[in-house]
């Protein structure tokens, strides 16, 4: 008895509990599929060890000598080397043994020449297979120095360079500043851009790059300038970079591949390696010389550098109001989107299949048109703009060499017709007659050759009846993309589709 009433009582029990198990079972399998963002470290260096222990030489390696670059004068120096003006004894890069890498800048003479080699410093890179980077979340803390001449970088260049060149290789510069360069940054800015294009001379480089300075705060409560530890870093996934100052949810930069100029690509959809260096400026570099109030040494300080990778989520669910226009105006369309609160920013691309027509992304985002974000909101909306070509039916430009044909052979077909009316016929009809059949045989040359008067009858393609070089009147479809910061694929983590109806 007792066996069997506790069977019944647990089969009352476990047909209690099945709702609300399938009520938890529903809600983990739909919240799996749209959820926050959130970040794995990776890898990573925090640079812990005793006092001038060895830099792991696993993640990082050097470039040495002069590299002949931006007008800077220092000579960079790999850790133990004597090779002059080197010193073995005296390391631009250390570890402190308070969990920092210590890179110093070390004056040997008082040249400003560019490349001179006045200065000796250290330049680390991950680069030759030891860590290559591709999207996530790259960020480091560290504290800079402040004087003239001084150029510190937290930066990153693409695995292909050593192919391909610079800039098209890619540039992304998390962090540089020139504290004591007059009219630009200053100890209390700093600036991030990105560099690419095909050349030196026909790229977004150098003061063309897709950048911008970031101004600290009075009220920081990490430092107002340069001098205290900041953490510099950036989110990246595809076609798109977001910068930020200290927090990854405070994003002060948004750029993405539509803000590269026409006739250049986007250079940031494949791997690259970081670096971190302290380079010293000379005549007619970006923070110019140094001078009496140049540290020396001056001191760039990194407590760490980490890489953060997404963890993946859903692209947002969209849906478009459908546009009706006539060819030749533009027409839009409302974008609702929904997600999760705390995924991040979105970047949004579209296509027609309209024939000559073209689409556009616009949103309310203040810090790119192209990206909506769901970093505190679950909805969101943009506007798809459509821009069609006139259909114009009427006379197009002649075709010139298609006239030239046919009045060549017009002009054949009436001296063959003068010559039967007027030599071949009886006398007898009299030249009334011939007049009379020599005209409407020129008239009928006339109508069965129009070119000879100067008429077209050829249509360049995707016109309407008659003839047309504009978008076809039809039933057409807008495709909108969604990328979120966890896309490295490349393929849209969602789509939708608006209906498109060209009059």
């Amino acid at each position: 008895m007792g066996i069997a009433h506790s069977s019944r009582q647990f089969l009352r029990m476990r047909l209690s509990l099945s709702p609300l198990l399938a009520f938890v079972i529903l809600s983990t399998v739909f919240s799996s599929r749209s959820v926050a963002q959130t970040w794995n470290l990776s890898w990573s260096d925090e640079f812990n060890g005793a006092p001038n222990s060895a830099i792991d030489p696993t993640k990082w390696q050097y470039d040495t000598g002069i590299l002949n670059v931006n007008n800077e004068v220092e000579y960079y120096c790999m850790p133990g080397s004597n090779t002059a003006p080197c010193v073995a004894s005296s390391p631009n890069a250390y570890i402190d043994g308070n969990g920092h890498l210590v890179i110093q800048a070390i004056k040997i003479n008082s040249s400003q020449s560019p490349y001179s080699g006045s200065w000796t410093s250290a330049r680390l890179n991950t680069a030759n297979n030891l860590q290559s980077f591709q999207y996530g979340r790259l960020e480091s803390s560290m504290s800079l120095p402040i004087g003239a001449g001084i150029w510190p970088a937290y930066w990153a260049l693409g695995d292909n360079i050593s192919s391909v060149g610079w800039p098209a290789s890619g540039e992304i510069d998390f962090m540089e500043n020139v504290p004591a360069s007059p009219g630009n940054l200053g100890p209390n800015v700093i600036k991030s851009t990105l560099h690419g294009g095909n050349s030196s001379s026909n790229c977004y480089c150098g003061s063309n790059g897709l950048g911008q300075t970031y101004t600290f705060p009075s009220n920081d409560p990490n430092g107002t300038d340069v001098t205290t530890f900041h953490t510099y870093g950036a989110i990246w996934s595809t076609n798109m970079v977001q910068f930020y100052v200290d927090d990854p949810t405070h994003i002060f930069l948004v750029r993405t591949v539509n803000d590269v100029p026409t006739g250049l690509t986007w250079d940031f959809n494949h791997p690259f390696f970081v670096l971190l260096n302290l380079a010293i400026g000379g005549t007619g570099s970006w923070p110019g010389p140094p001078d009496s109030t140049t540290p020396n040494p001056a001191i760039m300080t990194v407590d760490y550098v980490r890489w953060y990778t997404p963890s993946a989520v859903a692209g947002p669910t969209m849906s478009g109001t459908p546009i009706t226009t006539k060819a030749g105006s533009p027409a839009s369309s409302t974008l609702s989107l929904s997600s999760t609160s705390g995924m991040g920013r979105v970047y949004l691309s579209c296509t027609t299949t309209a024939p000559k027509a073209s689409c556009s992304i616009n949103s309310s985002d203040a810090l790119n048109p192209y990206t909506v974000d769901f970093s505190n909101t679950a909805s969101a909306s943009a506007t798809v703009n459509v821009t069609t070509t006139t259909n114009s039916a009427g006379l197009l430009a002649p075709n010139r060499e298609l006239n030239k044909r046919a009045l060549l052979v017009g002009t054949f077909e009436i001296f063959g017709f003068l010559f039967v009316s007027v030599i071949l016929l009886p006398a007898k009809w009299g030249r009334r007659v011939q007049r009379t059949l020599g005209g409407a045989g020129l008239m009928l040359v006339l109508l069965v050759h129009p070119g000879c008067g100067g008429g077209s009858s050829s249509n360049t393609g995707g016109g309407g009846g008659g003839g047309g070089n504009g978008t076809t009147p039809g039933n057409y479809s807008v495709t909108v993309n969604a990328y979120t910061v966890s896309n490295s694929s490349g393929n849209p983590d969602s789509t939708t589709s608006v209906a498109l109806t060209v009059n």
